[in-house]
């Protein structure tokens, strides 16, 4: 393969990886807002603070974020702001600690390391250069 190539196959997966973790928040999002009492009653059994201020905030930070990261804006910045939201919802939402042994936190355990590889993909575009940019192999 030629550089051109393996330069047309970066930037393809670049944008396509942005644009599957894009998704992944813009989804949750949207659906955080049709089911909005749903998502507050869920949020408030879980412990969550403040949840007529932190639900429309992660709204937010999910679709905004979320479109910035499949559009390309502002790509380090976004990505290093949902990373932290995602440690977050992790923290207060899959707390497989604080469960008995089971099913249930069998699953809230996979949730929380599933999360926890999405953020560290969000941590490598924080700190990876800009998208744009790819060097030839």
């Amino acid at each position: 393969m030629n550089d051109l190539m393996i330069q047309r196959a970066q930037r393809g997966l670049l944008l396509g990886g942005r644009a599957l973790l894009g998704l992944y928040f813009i989804v949750p999002g949207i659906t955080k807002i049709t089911g909005w009492a749903g998502t507050s009653s869920y949020m408030a059994d879980h412990g969550v603070p403040l949840v007529p201020v932190l639900l429309p905030l992660t709204i937010l930070l999910q679709i905004g974020g979320g479109a910035c990261l499949l559009i390309g804006f502002r790509t380090q910045l976004m990505a290093f702001m949902l990373a932290g939201l995602t440690l977050v919802i992790s923290l207060f939402m899959h707390d497989f600690w604080n469960m008995e042994e089971g099913l249930q936190q069998a699953h809230e355990l996979q949730n929380f390391i599933k999360n926890m590889a999405i953020m560290a993909g969000l941590m490598f575009a924080a700190g990876s250069r800009s998208p744009t940019k790819v060097d030839p192999v």
